[in-house]
């Protein structure tokens, strides 16, 4: 719903910015269109992103396809790059070198006042599920979005955050045009646009490339996760625990028990395929593999 809302909100807000721009000439909102329009498709990447990595696992994939999320997000945040703050980077230093008059001024401040009322609607919705997810992590809600793996609430949450902080310094490129009489602030505000893209775009690129991977789940997770496994009734201990994130909010999980008991080896067998399956059923855990542990291995503490 927060991609959807946000998707919404971009297509509106690149159809009047590009009407705006042709209208008024202004280097800044040429530049706030092209990031409208860069977002708004990477909103259908991230659409794709959760379509893709919600299916289940099959044969040929028997982790799952969570990491399609990454991919397309992925694509995503190179996309910023390129339509966004390359383009708006470029578009800014032609127009230091040949700055143009802003007509209709008010026409622009208008489209970016409207433009900030939509961004900003979809930037408290995707703040709001943030914050909901931080409260229930025990973690602040800029490291929730950083470190989370959900990574379309981490894009739409970067992506609007630029979009309100890009037009702000569209307006005040365009007030200090009009100021001054100077069209290098108009351009300059172009620039700035595209280096603030850049910067999210780098951000978003390195957070998919770190759970592409495999990125390992935090030291909260797993304490809690190896306290539920010690704390099994038919668990004696655990002495090697690996968390492995194969999607948003999924993981995989490889671990090293000592069983409760001395029964035989079907028995043994039998016992770790329930503790499996048992482990399976939470949200969390995608799959799960156990193995026992050798008698002279320390134990874990959790």
């Amino acid at each position: 719903m927060t991609v959807i809302i946000a998707f919404c909100a971009n297509i509106l807000v690149a159809i009047a910015k590009s009407v705006v721009s042709l209208i008024t000439g202004s280097a800044s909102m040429t530049a706030e269109a092209a990031h409208s329009w860069a977002d708004a498709g990477n909103e259908i990447f991230l659409l794709i992103a959760d379509r893709k990595s919600a299916r289940p696992k099959d044969d040929r994939h028997p982790l799952g396809h969570g990491r399609e999320a990454y991919v397309w997000s992925m694509f995503a945040a190179v996309g910023i790059f390129t339509a966004g703050a390359v383009f708006s980077v470029m578009h800014g230093i032609q127009e230091l070198a040949n700055p143009a008059p802003v007509e209709s001024p008010g026409l622009s401040f208008m489209v970016l006042g409207i433009a900030f009322v939509l961004e900003g609607t979809s930037f408290t919705q995707a703040v709001v599920q943030a914050r909901r997810q931080a409260r229930a992590a025990g973690t602040s809600v800029l490291k929730l979005v950083l470190r989370t793996s959900n990574t379309t609430l981490r894009a739409v949450v970067a992506e609007d955050f630029a979009a309100l902080i890009g037009l702000i310094v569209a307006a005040a490129g365009i007030y200090l045009h009009l100021v001054t009489g100077n069209g290098l602030w108009d351009a300059l505000g172009s620039v700035v646009i595209g280096l603030l893209l850049g910067v999210v775009a780098l951000v978003l690129i390195d957070r998919n490339r770190h759970f592409l991977v495999g990125a390992s789940s935090t030291p909260e997770i797993r304490s809690k996760v190896g306290r539920a496994l010690q704390d099994h009734e038919e668990v004696n201990r655990v002495t090697y625990l690996h968390l492995e994130y194969i999607g948003p909010g999924r993981l995989f999980l490889v671990a090293e028990v000592d069983l409760v008991g001395n029964d035989p080896e079907e028995e043994v067998a039998r016992q770790m395929r329930r503790i499996e399956h048992e482990l399976e059923g939470h949200d969390a855990i995608e799959t799960a593999v156990l193995s026992l542990s050798v008698s002279d291995e320390a134990s874990l503490r959790f």
